[in-house]
């Protein structure tokens, strides 16, 4: 049997989906900090990066008889991989928060019955409808489907069929035009 260490991924992999544990522990050596790197610049949080990097050799434990060499390499194969959860993991956090936001903003809303901080809100709801609409339209549409709608950066660009950076750009720039015309710090 050749020395792992020298073996490329490619050949690593192919021995993985053989079952070889040894080839596995080398597969993971070699790619494992690239794997963690790229997750970690798509989540920059380390701890759910680590969860995240685990997840992936999991599957390419268990997926490993689908990787084909026709079709790329087994880095770019396991860095697909890496990508796709992790930006399933960033959905996954702001479908949650939108969640957790529409279930405090009902349970919020059902509890309020005092007359002045209702008209106090209503005038907040006035200022900040004021302050929407001194937006451009593309920056006003982007922010009122991600902050109202709840859809990700990149379901608000699908929409209004623009590329995501647009998309982030118009909604950071609305929401920083949005906080000066608020007079917020």
């Amino acid at each position: 049997m050749e020395d792992d260490s020298v073996q490329t991924p490619d050949a690593l992999m192919q021995q993985v989906a053989l079952g070889q544990e040894a080839a596995f522990e080398s597969l993971y050596d070699a790619m494992a900090s690239r794997v963690f790197g790229l997750v970690l610049r798509v989540l920059r949080d380390r701890a759910q990066s680590e969860e995240v990097t685990q997840e992936v050799f999991v599957e390419a434990w268990q997926q490993a008889r689908r990787f084909d060499p026709a079709r790329g390499t087994a880095a770019s194969w396991l860095l697909t991989i890496a990508h796709r959860r992790a930006v399933d993991r960033v959905r996954s956090s702001q479908a949650s928060q939108a969640r957790d936001l529409r279930v405090g903003i009902k349970d919020f809303q059902d509890s309020y019955d005092d007359v002045e901080e209702n008209a106090i809100l209503h005038d907040e709801t006035v200022r900040v409808s004021q302050a929407l609409q001194r937006l451009s339209a593309p920056q006003r549409e982007a922010i009122h489907l991600a902050y109202f709608g709840g859809y990700t950066h990149l379901e608000v660009a699908e929409m209004l069929k623009i590329p995501v950076g647009t998309a982030k750009t118009r909604i950071r720039d609305g929401m920083s035009k949005l906080r000066d015309l608020m007079g917020v710090a």
